[in-house]
């Protein structure tokens, strides 16, 4: 059988179909600038879904946000270590950058059991006692999307795309709506191969100069 083997091939030539796709289908669909257009294709890549050109939000700041913090070496939150393992760590280092989950943290499991909450909103206590500058990525409890907000913290940025049926698409619309920089997908969909996708493209935008 006659197939491509090279990683680097494959994903070169699973680009080239997505944006023969894009224009195909939606010849009238315009990107905002390059950054998106990059954070937008990757979420493709790695779902296979282009619902992404229409679910995946954007607030007014984020992008200058999101590139700053990492520059500045900020720490990454995860709420899952699915996000935490698919974040290109090679790259967050280069910048200085450190990318941490307590969801198993035994002071997480502690908290959670004590006050009868989720582990996710410990995890989230937990964060945001340290101190340093902090991104939040969220892609899959919208418990600690809600926890966040309601803390009113004001971290660098929010990616937030929890994915589910019970208050997935309410913690992403109330961040939405809360003024904070923030990347959010819109409704049910989401996920932590998501919110890793986002992170890592912008990291490969600033590798290449951008």
């Amino acid at each position: 059988m006659d197939y491509l083997k090279q990683p680097q091939r494959i994903e070169q030539q699973s680009f080239q179909i997505i944006g023969e796709i894009i224009a195909n289908e939606r010849p009238d669909y315009r990107f905002s600038d390059a950054w998106q257009e990059a954070v937008i294709k990757r979420v493709i890549h790695t779902t296979a879904d282009f619902d992404w050109l229409d679910i995946l939000w954007f607030s007014p700041q984020v992008m200058q946000a999101l590139i700053d913090g990492l520059r500045r070496g900020c720490t990454l939150y995860t709420d899952t270590t699915m996000a935490l393992s698919g974040i290109n760590k090679a790259l967050l280092q280069k910048l200085g950058c450190e990318c941490r989950c307590y969801i198993s943290d035994p002071r997480v499991v502690a908290a959670a059991k004590a006050q009868g909450i989720t582990r996710s909103m410990a995890a989230v206590d937990i964060a945001l006692a340290e101190s340093g500058e902090k991104l939040f990525v969220f892609g899959n409890a919208p418990t600690a999307l809600f926890r966040l907000l309601e803390q009113q913290a004001e971290p660098t940025a929010i990616i937030g795309v929890p994915v589910g049926f019970v208050g997935a698409a309410e913690s992403k619309a109330a961040l939405k709506s809360s003024g904070l920089p923030s990347i959010v997908a819109c409704g049910r969909k989401g996920g932590s191969n998501v919110a890793a996708a986002i992170i890592n493209a912008t990291l490969y935008h600033l590798r290449e100069g951008r």
